[in-house]
């Protein structure tokens, strides 16, 4: 019973470390995933969940739109994480997409934008980086 206690304590320990707790604000274990939902006539849709779920293990990332439609998910996702499927969830809607980033570059934010409007999903890859900007700046 006391080996057991011990392993419970050093495991929550472990997970309690600064080194852990940081790691996770670094560029090289997060993938971003932003943009708009819409209805068919291009009126934003406030309030809508979004979820973004990771085919290799099933684990999901929940998002809402805020008053503009706007929604933002970071997923925790590490170097080896390139190429990997996700799929994004919104209403009745779904798409699915890959990382792409270059797993040596740990200076640049990893992302996409991927808007709903109306009845589908679009990627925008080329749009991420100034929606994040945008975003950031608010």
């Amino acid at each position: 019973m006391a080996r057991k206690c011990a392993v419970l304590c050093a495991f929550f320990l472990l997970l309690a470390a600064p080194a852990n707790s940081l790691a996770e604000h670094e560029v090289f274990y997060r993938y971003t995933v932003l943009g708009y939902v819409k209805d068919g006539h291009g009126k934003q849709r406030t309030g809508v969940d979004v979820e973004l779920v990771r085919e290799k293990t099933g684990f999901s990332y929940l998002g809402e739109t805020d008053a503009s439609g706007f929604y933002v998910i970071v997923a925790r996702l590490g170097d080896e994480s390139a190429g990997e499927r996700l799929r994004l969830r919104s209403g009745g809607q779904s798409i699915t997409i890959t990382t792409r980033f270059d797993p040596a570059d740990h200076l640049r934010e990893r992302g996409t934008r991927v808007d709903f409007l109306g009845s589908r999903g679009v990627e925008t890859a080329a749009d991420f980086a100034p929606t994040l900007q945008r975003f950031l700046a608010q």
